[in-house]
């Protein structure tokens, strides 16, 4: 368990923000996706998961579920997607699904709960309401469903292709959780974006959701798109506060052309530069706190009484491939393309494009195709960076105790890579701890970088997004 975090506010600092927004890794897990490896198979996943069911008290089991498809491109979106406005290709990807979900609860104990179930994709709500309340059936078939007043199941949702009622079936069937994508509400930037969605389709789904007595509604933005302007960008915020969604996660756009195809359809004169960029984060850090969230950690806000804030106060966050989490003490499984899990010591990610995925359930395998266990050296780095990123402060003489390891000889390098940051006070060092300041909060991504032996020099090059 992480300690509890400090009860201290973030400080948001533009001056020294911006000398440190440089490219870099947004630890949702360590070692970062880029360094899985093609050895890594379906044999190695299956030996992890065995040897997670021997463990002397079961963990619990977090589910991520993704579904692919689109019916139209968001420019912006650097996600696995396949945009089609043909809904009779879900069957097909149902079909394969319920294969790997079989094949892959069979593996773990049945004294093992489901705790937390994430739908992601791709758009999940593609699925009709029949198919989605099919799927999380046929989950609960296969895995021993938590019934702890805690379990958290949750489903991103686009608000422009479903409405009240469709909420309201999948909170029967056990969502308590939605994520909504937002991104922005002004009318030039939607188009810029090729998303156009309104405050009131928005607002519909929320109160169909509310209504259905889901408990916390998640909406998502995005600052540094196109056309936008500080401005257009404050009147999003009030639009988006005035709704009072339970937690509000503002991304940084991370412009990769080279990368995701439909980014090359945003004219990169419309961007805005790197001072207007920060101004729009630092207004969105401004106008949150002044409507009474806090600030979780990387792009993540919520309200006090939201379960991720309680989390965070009472040391259970964690973050991984969803960004900041509940359940810390969960093995990770991912279902569908493209997927992430992290079982035990190793991660492990399914097949990327559709026609593998297909190929190997078709095969009878599993659609493991790359991942990588972590030797000694990446779990002592991992928990250092875990316990930066979610609680804020390293505890030394724990971490000592837990690894069998000097921490000062050990991460000598590390520490000394912390001393620019410490002198520019967003750490505080101790031989005792490692502590963020409320000023280095905002650049946790900076901070957690001077424990990864992956990048700097002599490392693999790796093109990350901007830090801030």
């Amino acid at each position: 368990m992480n300690p509890a975090r400090p009860p201290t506010a973030a400080c948001f600092d533009p001056a020294l923000v911006a000398r440190y927004d440089v490219d870099g890794p947004r630890y949702t897990s360590y070692p970062t996706a880029p360094h899985f490896r093609a050895d890594f198979g379906e044999a190695d996943l299956r030996r992890a998961i065995l040897a997670s069911n021997e463990d002397p008290i079961p963990r619990d089991v977090s589910a991520y579920v993704h579904v692919p498809f689109c019916l139209s491109p968001c420019f912006y979106c650097g996600c696995a997607r396949i945009v089609t406005r043909d809904r009779s290709r879900a069957g097909g990807y149902l079909a394969r699904l319920y294969r790997e979900i079989e094949a892959v609860a069979a593996l773990f104990a049945r004294d093992r709960r489901l705790a937390q179930l994430h739908f992601g994709g791709g758009t999940p709500n593609f699925l009709d309401a029949d198919q989605l309340v099919e799927l999380i059936d046929t989950l609960g078939r296969h895995f021993a469903f938590s019934q702890r007043a805690d379990r958290e199941f949750g489903v991103e949702i686009d608000p422009r292709h479903c409405d009240a009622g469709y909420v309201r079936r999948i909170a029967a069937a056990g969502i308590n959780r939605l994520s909504i994508g937002v991104q922005d509400f002004d009318a030039d930037v939607q188009h810029a974006i090729n998303r156009v969605q309104s405050v009131e389709s928005t607002r519909a789904v929320m109160e169909g959701a509310r209504d259905a007595g889901i408990r916390s509604i998640n909406l998502d933005l995005i600052y540094g798109l196109p056309k936008q302007t500080e401005a257009s960008f404050a009147r999003t915020l009030e639009q988006v506060i005035a709704l009072r969604p339970e937690r509000i996660a503002a991304y940084g756009y991370a412009h990769l052309p080279e990368r995701f195809r439909a980014q090359r359809r945003i004219d990169r004169f419309d961007l805005p530069d790197a001072g207007a960029r920060l101004g729009l984060l630092q207004l969105a850090v401004e106008r949150l706190d002044a409507a009474g969230y806090r600030y979780i950690g990387v792009d993540h806000f919520a309200l006090p009484h939201d379960d991720l804030a309680r989390a965070a106060e009472a040391g259970t966050l964690q973050r991984n491939f969803q960004g900041y989490s509940t359940h810390a003490a969960c093995d990770l499984v991912g279902f569908g393309m493209s997927a992430i899990s992290r079982v035990g010591d190793t991660f492990s990610q399914n097949a990327r494009d559709l026609p593998d995925y297909y190929a190997a359930l078709d095969d009878g395998r599993l659609p493991t195709v790359r991942g990588l266990r972590l030797d000694r050296d990446d779990r002592l780095r991992a928990d250092a960076i875990q316990q930066l990123m979610c609680a804020g402060v390293l505890d030394v003489p724990a971490f000592e105790a837990r690894h069998l390891v000097r921490f000062a000889e050990y991460f000598r390098h590390s520490l000394e890579r912390l001393q620019a940051l410490a002198a520019d006070g967003l750490v505080q060092c101790t031989p005792e701890r490692i502590a963020v300041t409320p000023r280095g909060q905002f650049l946790l991504r900076n901070i957690a970088m001077c424990f990864d032996a992956y990048v700097g020099a002599g490392a693999q090059r790796v093109r990350y997004s901007r830090a801030v």
